[in-house]
């Protein structure tokens, strides 16, 4: 019982209704509310702050506290389970993976290899930002993350295991005056019309920084928190946009561009999986760190973001794959 009622106490606070928050954990409203009543008499503290009728008006210093306490004790439960689970073959259950919106197309092979070898687990992925991920890793609602490595100060109290190499490319109209073009500098690369993800977005941040260092600064005409939208804003109008390279490895969205190196500087940043620390280890998160570093120590992950260029049906390989090869060794990705 007091498992349950740490749930219903977490469900509150999250929900910031009591009504979601009995939805949530498959009860009823009464119900809920007498299990935190329970929680609070067991306790001896009062959780949450009352008006007239029992109104809340927010929650205490001490509900903030069992809150945090509880959550732990809740992910260990589930930990717990899973470890059982595992022991007997059984495992199942959902992996909550959190990741930044440039990751996208990294995904799919990491989750795929999950899937394959642990078929009775879910996954939820959660494209969001910095901010959301400490959140997430620091209240165990989500297992793990893929993020920046040099951001591991900023996620706190975190293990992190470096899984590949991130670069970025200036995304152009395939058009007559980037025919012969293979290369720009970030500063030639500034006299463009540009869309360009929001100023909020740690990746903007990225690019917004190196274009200060090459002493120049873009003021884009469109922006967007979707580096998909930002290709197609390019693949139908004028504008350029700056991606990571592995989006080009997505066939069909990127017809009628071409992707060209960015350099002076050549922008390299490390991606890593996070996970919490912890002195019991944690099944779900054990998993993606397992595969990951599986893909990552073999090489599949990088061929998979880098390699050779994917074939459409009637495409030309020689024309396909030579500057694609040239931009990689200059990129330093071989």
């Amino acid at each position: 019982m007091f498992l349950k009622q740490l749930e219903y106490l977490v469900a509150v606070i999250e929900e910031n209704h009591f009504g979601r928050a009995a939805a949530r954990c498959n009860v009823t409203q009464p119900s809920l509310s007498n299990g935190i009543k329970q929680l609070e008499l067991e306790l001896g503290v009062t959780l949450f702050k009352r008006g007239r009728g029992q109104r809340l008006y927010g929650i205490t210093a001490e509900g903030e506290k069992v809150a945090s306490w509880g959550r732990l004790i809740i992910a260990n439960f589930s930990a717990l389970s899973n470890s059982i689970a595992e022991m007997q073959g059984n495992l199942h259950g959902k992996l909550s993976i959190g990741a930044m919106p440039s990751m996208s197309p990294v995904l799919p092979i990491i989750l795929q290899r999950i899937r394959k070898a642990y078929p009775g687990l879910s996954v939820d992925v959660r494209f969001v930002g910095n901010d959301e991920i400490k959140i997430g890793l620091d209240n165990y609602s989500l297992d793990c993350a893929i993020t920046y490595v040099d951001d591991a100060d900023a996620l706190g109290w975190c293990n992190v295991l470096p899984v590949f190499t991130e670069t970025w490319g200036l995304l152009v109209p395939d058009s007559f005056e980037f025919e012969d073009v293979e290369e720009i500098t970030w500063k030639d690369a500034a006299k463009l019309p540009f869309a360009l993800l929001r100023q909020s977005m740690h990746e903007r941040r990225i690019i917004d920084s190196t274009f200060s260092l090459a002493g120049c600064e873009v003021v884009p005409k469109i922006e967007s928190e979707s580096i998909l939208h930002l290709m197609f804003q390019t693949q139908y109008t004028e504008l350029c946009t700056v991606i990571p390279y592995h989006f080009t490895r997505m066939p069909g969205l990127h017809e009628g561009t071409k992707v060209l190196l960015l350099k002076d500087p050549v922008v390299r940043k490390e991606v890593g999986l996070f996970w919490v620390k912890a002195e019991t280890e944690m099944p779900m998160s054990r998993i993606a760190v397992e595969i990951s570093k599986e893909l990552s120590d073999s090489g599949e992950l990088h061929n998979f973001l880098y390699g050779p260029k994917q074939l459409m049906v009637g495409d030309d390989e020689d024309n396909q794959s030579d500057g694609y090869a040239a931009i990689k060794e200059a990129a330093g990705l071989d």
